[in-house]
């Protein structure tokens, strides 16, 4: 059995592709956000997963949730997705659409969590730093969690930094146990 990401890819790479084509990916990207959001609704699960629903009532179902989120290609998109039955990847979908945006636009968005509420100038330099070793524009968003006791962990797609001393302990922790 095919695996759901490499299912998902064609259809991610044909949003991709129609929103390219129309210079809409932003419009694109907060359709497909907003749409995997309404795909993993509990509700909307049951909906979905009904086996005496048609992909018609099932694309219906979903067009009355999202009501004004999608324009006419996004209801095409839906439609063409439920007739399918792939509505359940539109988790994936929305993934790797924003993994095409970002390769096409040369960024990535880069998840700091960290002991301490970061400065906006500590935000820069971190962004700055980022970009020189990813080779890309980097756009950070900050947390704090307590418990990482100092330092962060940063999350850029599939890289993680721990720089957390929580990190450091636990790898100590893991040195003497061995």
């Amino acid at each position: 059995m095919a695996e759901s990401i490499t299912i998902a890819r064609p259809y991610a790479k044909a949003a991709f592709e129609a929103a390219r084509a129309d210079n809409a990916l932003a419009a694109w990207s907060e359709m497909l956000a907003f749409a995997s959001a309404v795909s993993q609704d509990e509700k909307m699960k049951v909906v979905l997963d009904h086996p005496a629903l048609t992909s018609e009532h099932k694309a219906q179902a979903f067009f009355d949730v999202c009501t004004d989120k999608l324009d006419e290609n996004g209801k095409r998109y839906i439609s063409v997705l439920s007739e399918n039955k792939r509505l359940s990847l539109l988790p994936k979908i929305a993934d790797l659409f924003e993994n095409f945006k970002s390769q096409l636009e040369q960024s990535i968005d880069v998840e700091v969590e960290s002991a301490f509420e970061l400065d906006s100038a500590q935000q820069d330099k971190l962004a700055q730093a980022l970009s020189k070793k990813l080779d890309r524009t980097v756009v950070v968003s900050s947390t704090t969690n307590e418990s990482l006791i100092g330092g962060a962990v940063i999350r850029a797609r599939d890289l993680v930094i721990d720089a957390s001393v929580r990190g450091k302990i636990a790898k100590l922790a893991e040195a003497i146990g061995a």
